[in-house]
């Protein structure tokens, strides 16, 4: 019942970008859910349920701008200690991409975690390939 709950909320999560972070947290307890983890996914729902008329605006507009924006959370995730990272794009005034990903390292401080963020970045990345060597190095070597 978890998993299909899990996976009808993944489904939404391309149209409803407010849900995006908290049903990715859950979804990583598809194995062994809790009774606590169940009661959550529900409020998810019930959330839903009340904001039904919140959804993505499309308007007409001039500008097709690219923008992205990117952050990282510092140790947000209170089991293993690994931070968040998070990035929003946006054509325009419309938002057409988001992401939000556990990162694979433990990062040791709130720059580090930005660090390793902006190195994923395809668009940053060519701006910054300096620090993506040096991560890979100190990864590899650790």
């Amino acid at each position: 019942m978890y998993r299909g709950m899990i996976g009808s909320l993944l489904y939404l999560t391309a149209s409803r970008p407010d849900i995006s972070f908290s049903v990715g947290l859950y979804s990583r307890f598809q194995a062994n859910p809790k009774e606590s983890h169940l009661i959550a996914v529900k409020r998810i729902l019930r959330y839903l349920k009340g904001t039904d008329d919140l959804s993505l605006f499309y308007p007409r507009s001039d500008s097709f701008d690219l923008i992205g924006f990117t952050d990282a959370d510092y140790v947000g995730d209170l089991v293993n200690r690994k931070s968040t990272s998070s990035m929003v794009k946006f054509l325009g005034p419309c938002l057409v991409s988001w992401d939000s990903k556990k990162q694979n390292t433990v990062a040791l401080s709130t720059a580090e975690a930005d660090v390793i963020c902006v190195s994923k970045d395809p668009v940053q990345h060519s701006k910054v390939k300096h620090i993506h060597i040096r991560h890979h190095f100190l990864n590899v070597e650790a």
